[in-house]
Order: structure tokens, then sequence, then C-alpha cells
């Protein structure tokens, strides 16, 4: 995420650092290189101006020069000022004083937005709601067969329906009633470009749905182009705020860092990959420090926390204190780490290890080393699984072989899983690190 923007902001913060303390020319040097770095991510030029003018004059003002906490009070300010851009704190959704609430995604063609109705509403599923999908787009081919085939995958109602905008309006609002869903998530039709015809039947499809969010879906590679979208899309519907689509890809960041400081609304998700599962709310503060390369470890614990039940946690915690962890736990932490996405993604959370990830090798990321540890237990026996001390050199090279593996990679995951098992339990040990498995 934001890849090549935190590498030459840390670049520049290095050289930064790299001073026993700043003069102003250090200042001007540093913020040179962050105005080119933003320019780059295709922010809008106007918000790089004043950002940087504003953390030049906050740390003059804070008396950084010839500090020997300067470049710590530089860094400092320009994490603040981005959270500031950002939005200063969450923007959640809004919801109707009598259910449903409605939701209405709209955006351009390609933009993701019939995935991201979705993954909206697996979200909001997972926060005790009941949504409903409206499939609300006529124009494109198979656009409601497939938001049709996204609901029988997550096990969401969708409906879509012909006529009027009215009386789909109506059609649709009846059947959440009936189906007691307290969200309407509706696919509106995508627009090539900013088409005011076409802007002009989802508004009316807005009106007779009276939406308690117009939510304009923002592909985050469009850079500030996307800002005149969303001021064309604001004029014409009244949005309430951004969701920020595809940051996995090569995004330069220039959507999410410019769409806010022009306009005013509100990023309230951003799209994280192609799973439906892949859909994050957006917190500023977060996602300053991930692009400042400082990872996002409360992001990273919720991620944790959707991954793992209570009860697997109680039966873990229960395993640390015996000291019977054993391979079919290894596996499941390995599972569990995966379905949290791309381990770049995961490590990219974790301080310290966003420059680190960048120098590892493609093969130390490579998520196929995650499936040849599934395979090697795999072809292990449950008594193997469960005594893995028992495991001989000749069961090391049946298991390599039921594996397609070596017996040297056999090796391997056992010291691994030796390491891991050592470290768990000394933190489990500790009164405070015991409290993470409960």
């Amino acid at each position: 995420m934001l890849e090549a923007l935190t590498q030459k902001l840390q670049s520049a913060f290095h050289r930064l650092g790299s001073h026993g303390s700043i003069t102003e020319k250090d200042l001007d040097e540093a913020m040179r290189e962050v105005r080119i770095a933003l320019l780059e991510a295709d922010v809008n030029f106007k918000v790089v101006r004043e950002f940087i003018g504003s953390v030049r004059e906050r740390a003059l003002g804070a008396g950084v020069l010839s500090s020997l906490t300067g470049p710590q009070q530089v860094i400092a300010t320009v994490q603040e000022e981005l959270v500031h851009i950002l939005g200063d704190s969450q923007s959640t959704l809004k919801s109707a004083p009598h259910p449903p609430s409605v939701v209405l995604l709209v955006g351009l063609k390609g933009s993701g937005k019939t995935t991201t109705a979705a993954k909206l509403a697996l979200h909001l599923r997972k926060g005790g709601a009941r949504p409903l999908l409206l499939a609300a787009d006529p124009y494109r081919v198979a656009a409601g067969e497939q938001l049709q085939a996204l609901g029988r995958q997550l096990g969401i109602p969708v409906f879509g329906g012909d006529g009027d905008p009215g009386q789909l309006a109506r059609q649709a609002l009846a059947e959440a009633r009936r189906l007691g869903a307290t969200f309407l998530v509706v696919d509106t039709a995508g627009h090539m470009q900013v088409d005011k015809e076409m802007l002009a039947e989802t508004a009316d499809l807005g009106r007779h749905l009276s939406p308690s969010e117009v939510l304009l879906v923002v592909d985050a590679m469009t850079g500030q182009e996307a800002v005149h979208v969303a001021q064309e899309f604001h004029q014409v519907l009244g949005v309430t705020g951004f969701i920020v689509s595809k940051m996995d890809g090569d995004a330069r960041g220039g959507a999410a860092l410019s769409i806010r400081a022009v306009t005013g609304l509100p990023i309230k998700f951003i799209g994280t990959g192609e799973k439906t599962d892949a859909l994050e709310p957006f917190h500023p503060d977060r996602f300053a420090s991930r692009i400042l390369g400082m990872g996002d470890v409360l992001s990273l614990v919720e991620k944790a926390r959707e991954m793992v039940s209570e009860e697997e946690a109680q039966a873990m915690q229960r395993k640390l204190r015996t000291g019977s962890l054993d391979l079919e736990d290894f596996l499941l932490q390995f599972q569990r780490v995966r379905d949290m996405g791309p381990l770049s993604q995961v490590l990219e959370m974790i301080p310290g290890l966003g420059a680190a990830r960048r120098q590892l090798t493609a093969e130390a990321i490579d998520e196929s080393q995650l499936k040849k540890v599934e395979a090697i237990i795999h072809s292990m026996t449950p008594q193997e699984r469960h005594n893995p001390q028992i495991i001989d050199g000749s069961r090391r090279r049946r298991i390599a072989r039921g594996s397609g593996t070596t017996p040297q990679d056999v090796n391997q995951l056992l010291n691994q899983w030796r390491q891991a098992k050592k470290l768990m339990e000394s933190m489990s040990s500790h009164r405070d690190m015991a409290r993470l498995f409960r």
C-alpha cells in the first residue's frame, strides 16, 4: 500500500535524522523532498502546497532548529499534519432513525463498485447488522448477476427489480422490511465519465430511497483526477463520504490524500484486496502511520480477532499453560495468518517491518511457503502431528515424499515449530502477555 510514497518519505527522514541537530537549510531540503514525493504520488498540488507550508511553519514555531530532537519533532509534525488532511478521526456510517438504513454506492465504471457493495454488506453483517443488497444497475451487462453471485457466496440476500426508480425503490424497501434488514446497500449504475443524465437518474433513485449515506467509490489509481470526479458527483448527488478501492494495487496515493482535503468529506472505508473481506474502516491516524512506514498494530489486532474465535483463543491459552502445543496448532496459526490477507500487507502493519519487508527476497514472503508448510504437515500421521518428537530419519523421508518436498524442508519446519513453541510458551508465562491469548 503506497509503497513508493513510503520509501521516498522514509528516505527524506533518514537523511534528516542523520544530523545531530538541524538547520533551516536542512528543514527546507527535507520539505523539498517530501513535496516531490507527494507530487509524484499524484496528490493535488494545492494540498501539497498547504501541507508543506503548515509543516514548515509548525516545525519552526516548535523550535526544532539546533534542537537535539529536531528530526524527531519534524517527523511527528509531518505525521500530525497527514492525519489532519486525512480527516483527524474515523467517520462511521450513519444510521436512519428507523430501519432499513440505505447506503447508496455511486461511482465511475471500473471503480469496483459492485464488489465493494458486497464487501460493505459483509462488513455490516460482521458488525451485527442484517444487510440486503439491491442491484440497481440496468445498464452494465450482468451487473445484477454478478451481485447475485456475490450474495450467494456470502449468504447475503440480493434484491433486483425492473421499472422506474420510484417503483424499484418501493419494492426494495418493502423487501428489506419483509426480511427485517437493517441496512439496504444499493449498487447503482456506473458511469464512463461524469454524465449529467445518468447522474440525474441516480439522484432520482436516491430521492425515493432517502439514503443515510451516499458513498462515492473512488479507484485509488485515478490520483488527483478523483478530486474532479468527487466534486461533480457531490454537486448532483450530495455525496456524504468515500470508499477508496484498490489500495492494494499500484496506487500512488493521490486519491486518498487529496479528496478529503479538497472536498472536506470523509473517507469511510478503503479496499485492500480482491477478496470480499478486504475492506477496512478508514482511520486517518493509522493510515498516516502506514504511509510513514510506522506500522498499524491496532488494525493488525482487529484482523487477528476476526480470524480467531473465542473457543480457539481459550483452547490456545490452555495449551500454552500446559506446554502441549503441537503441529496441528502450528498449522492452524499459519492458516490464520494467511486468512488475514497477503503476507506483505500483514508485515506492513508491524512497526519496524515495513522497511524490512522491502529488503526481503521474493521467496521470503512468497505465499507458496505457507502452502509448503500445509503440505508437509498434512503428509504426517495424526500421531506425528501431536508428537513431533517421534519423527526420525525414515519418517522425514516418507513425509518429504508425500508432500513433494525434501527431508531438509521437513527438518526446517520442525525447527521452526520448536522455536515458535518455545517463544509462545515464554510469552504466555508473562502475566501481561498472557492477556493477549484471552
